[in-house]
């Protein structure tokens, strides 16, 4: 069926400037001043008159099974639910597992990605958790990206003391691994490398790009804004040619739109930073008066709101915002098709009103939120 999007304000785009958007399928067909829907063949459209349009927004971290207990079974986090997704515009995501590789296995985020694929999002999964030794689908990193079509990397800890503190060889190993697998099924593989807050920080990372800048492009570290100095790590990192991800969600020294300026005035581009959520993770709070401990989530939605904030609380360009949640982290991810509106480009969007409020979401040429109401399957919700 055809898709026809008219009078869309492109994100990237002189203000004023519209433009009509065909899909056909799941792709982007053409991209025009005036596009008429095709005469005899059914064609929804899609009116975004005075409406901000921009590509599907990308979430390279996301706990879609649950993140693990750390105070017991009550702490463990239930899965994400796939409206909540949409309704913050992630049309893209990235499930992983946290610290916990036993109760929550990767058979489990496996059954997640795919039913999240089923709704028509575009799911994908990396292999391994914290520690080492890493567990697969199959007997080898390698093999999961070549053989599972969801799989697109690894996962692996460091500087944090619930790690397997992996020395730089275990390190390399692994990316060799993602390496391999990666060009072996187009799928570019990266190794997404959780950081604590002990005081080595990203001091492994920074020697591997050193000794090694080809392998720089395979590596993606997260939770870059525990502390100040790890911060400052990741810029370092960044100004080599890497990706720094910065957590919405979680420990943090600053607030995230705020490290975003914090990156930029010390030398770091605009195009090496990512926003991330960190989203369904368990957060713990203790009452400080009893003691006793509740659980919540983290929230999914911390990627959009603190894009918004850029833009509306430190005057970015929109633009440049929206890198954040979409062509960085599909450059990261390696995500040919995704994170840009273009012709050949997978066809999703996000359609916002005046007030950044998101009214329309289309996933893979699915409408999934329109007019504000959900047309999407929600199963258990």
């Amino acid at each position: 069926m055809l898709k026809l999007i008219k009078n869309a304000r492109f994100y990237d785009a002189p203000k004023g400037d519209v433009n009509d958007i065909l899909i056909a399928g799941n792709k982007i067909a053409a991209i025009d001043k005036n596009i008429s829907a095709p005469a005899g063949i059914p064609c929804e459209v899609v009116d975004a008159k005075g409406k901000l349009v921009t590509p599907g927004l990308i979430d390279i971290h996301v706990h879609t099974s649950g993140g693990g207990g750390q105070t017991g079974f009550l702490s463990l986090a239930p899965e994400v639910k796939a409206s909540s997704l949409i309704a913050c515009g992630t049309t893209t995501v990235v499930g992983l597992l946290g610290t916990d590789g036993f109760v929550k296995q990767l058979r489990q985020l496996y059954a997640k990605t795919m039913s999240l694929r089923e709704n028509n999002l575009s799911a994908y999964m990396l292999t391994g958790y914290y520690g080492l030794p890493t567990p697969t689908l199959t007997e080898c990193v390698a093999d999961d990206l070549i053989f599972i079509a969801p799989v697109i990397g690894c996962k692996i800890a460091i500087a944090d003391d619930r790690s397997s503190f992996p020395t730089e060889l275990d390190l390399l190993r692994l990316i060799n691994k993602v390496r391999l697998g990666g060009f072996t099924s187009s799928k570019g593989g990266v190794i997404h490398v959780h950081l604590g807050s002990l005081p080595e920080g990203m001091t492994l990372l920074l020697d591997i790009a050193k000794q090694y800048p080809s392998l720089i492009q395979h590596i993606s570290p997260t939770h870059t804004m525990r502390t100040e100095p790890l911060f400052n790590q990741a810029i370092e990192f960044s100004k080599m040619g890497g990706m720094m991800d910065i957590t919405t969600g979680g420990s943090k020294f600053m607030e995230p739109y705020e490290s975003v300026f914090y990156a930029l005035e010390r030398g770091a581009s605009i195009d090496s930073i990512t926003f991330s959520s960190d989203g369904n993770g368990g957060i713990t709070r203790v009452d400080p008066v009893t003691g006793e401990s509740s659980y919540s989530l983290a929230p999914v939605h911390g990627n959009l709101d603190e894009t918004i904030k850029l833009i509306t609380k430190k005057g970015m360009s929109e633009a440049d915002a929206f890198k954040l949640v979409t062509a960085n982290p599909a450059k990261v991810m390696h995500f040919k098709t995704k994170g840009h509106i273009k012709v050949g480009f997978d066809a999703d969007f996000c359609i916002f009103d005046s007030d950044y409020k998101i009214t329309d979401v289309i996933s893979l040429g699915n409408s999934m939120l329109r007019d504000g109401e959900f047309v999407m399957t929600r199963n258990y919700e």
